[in-house]
């Protein structure tokens, strides 16, 4: 059996891929939900709709890329084919696509026209591909692994570069009445052959994990670093369990499903962090009457989720014409600005950061300095995740000694944004971690605008 710290130091050297680095750095993107549901007002389609139904008349992507851009978002995932199995791209392997549409007389390619305008806009360009399909006869036979395989390649190797190939768990009824066993390994050993750089997104892996809901909230402690039986589908970097238990139950998935009181217990922990992924809308597919969330309330899901060592999958449904809402767009640019004037350069504060005590293994305090007093109202911490996620709790303190915290919180991750609301230019920030600490960076961000931040001195 393994002695403590041997397990804690395991633990604190999982370590994620260069393409989940490379998701981690986008941290906010786009979800557009397009289909025949934009037509017939369904969230979920039938599958027997009339391709005829889908004509966007005004469809321009690139307004869709400036809207996505004017709001800080760095990517895009388009549903290239919903649940009701009818596809964006004219797919060769069933009629129920735009080629069966009066949309530029069965000429159009929406994924084309989209992946285009992403590129001249220096955007990261995804696809989600549903494996519940309502229109295929193959559905819920072993052919329609085949049929899916056969439309994700289309993908694969059609429309360049891809950033993130998202796939749901969702497995209702074909036309036939039949369920489906997916071929998931089948699937994502093509990803990995023709895009090699793109992660995957799936509940259980193996790259990016559901954060379990679409409300748009993070848990609290968002770990990357999970029990690999909470994600099936992830590569396990260790192996053995501190505490063995059979079966293996979660204590607090809703809370901290990286908790030390879960990932003692596991056989082999993994790496894959979370995405949130919610609407700016009510609905996922257009529904005129929905009104899109304020800039503010963008802007406190941003924190909770970017800020929360996830990453930010936000719908924008456009609307039958093919364009987007005036209100959607008046409120991402809005929010945009906020972003930008919140967290921007201009808003960073000049400081310097040393440790003025070690406490022990994993532990230390930290003294955050600026060159005057400042109206602070942000601190990001960031933990160096490329050699491993490692703190379990933080607090930022006025003071080194005492209890009571401006903001305290469980881990930390490629990000954590607190609301800290100081005039002072002292901060001090205590760190527990399950190794070594290695810190990427510590900014302020004040009210008025100050010069960019220098790093001297910084660990």
């Amino acid at each position: 059996m393994k002695d403590f710290q041997t397990f804690l130091k395991e633990a604190a050297h999982v370590k994620p891929s260069a393409r989940q680095l490379a998701w981690y750095e986008l941290g906010f993107y786009a979800f557009i939900h397009f289909s025949v549901n934009t037509y017939t007002g369904r969230q979920c389609g039938l599958g027997d709709e009339d391709p005829a139904i889908f004509n966007p008349t005004e469809l321009d992507c690139d307004e869709w890329v400036e809207t996505i851009k004017a709001a800080g978002m760095k990517g895009v995932v388009i549903t290239a084919k919903h649940h009701d199995g009818f596809c964006l791209w004219p797919s060769k392997y069933t009629e129920h696509s735009v080629k069966n549409s009066p949309w530029k007389d069965g000429k159009g390619d929406v994924l084309r026209e989209l992946s285009d305008a992403c590129r001249r806009a220096g955007i990261k360009f995804g696809v989600y591909l549903s494996p519940w399909d309502r229109n295929s006869k193959y559905y819920g036979t072993p052919e329609y692994n085949d049929y899916y395989a056969n439309q994700l390649t289309e993908l694969l190797t059609e429309y360049g570069e891809l950033f993130m190939v998202w796939q749901d768990n969702a497995c209702g009824e074909g036309a036939n009445g039949k369920k489906q066993e997916y071929d998931f390994p089948r699937f994502n050993a093509l990803i990995r052959k023709y895009q090699p750089n793109a992660v995957i997104f799936n509940d259980f892996g193996p790259d990016v994990r559901w954060c379990g809901n679409e409300a748009g909230t993070a848990r609290e402690g968002e770990w990357a670093v999970v029990p690999g039986e909470l994600c099936k589908r992830a590569e396990r970097q260790t192996k053995g369990a501190l505490i063995p238990s059979d079966p293996f139950v979660t204590q607090n998935p809703d809370r901290d499903p990286g908790a030390l009181s879960n990932i003692i217990h596991s056989d082999g922990l993994c790496f894959a962090g979370s995405e949130v992924d919610t609407s700016i809308r009510p609905h996922w597919f257009y529904v005129p009457e929905d009104e899109p969330r304020t800039p503010e309330n963008i802007f406190d899901l941003y924190l909770r989720t970017v800020g929360g060592n996830t990453s930010l999958n936000l719908n924008i449904p456009p609307m039958p014409s093919g364009k987007f809402d005036p209100r959607d767009v008046a409120a991402l640019k809005e929010f945009g600005k906020l972003l930008r004037e919140r967290l921007g350069p201009d808003s960073e504060v000049p400081c310097t950061v040393k440790k003025i005590r070690d406490e022990g293994f994993g532990r230390a305090l930290y003294e955050i300095k600026t060159e005057a007093p400042a109206e602070i109202a942000y601190v990001e911490i960031a933990e160096n995740i490329a050699e491993g996620q490692r703190i379990e709790s933080f607090q930022i303190r006025r003071t080194p000694e005492g209890t009571w915290a401006l903001c305290a919180g469980l881990t930390v991750g490629a990000r954590k944004i607190c609301r800290v609301s100081a005039k002072t230019d002292t901060l001090y920030l205590r760190i527990n971690a399950r190794d070594e600490i290695d810190l990427k960076h510590v900014k302020i961000y004040q009210k008025s605008t100050v010069a960019k931040v220098e790093k001297e001195g910084l660990f």
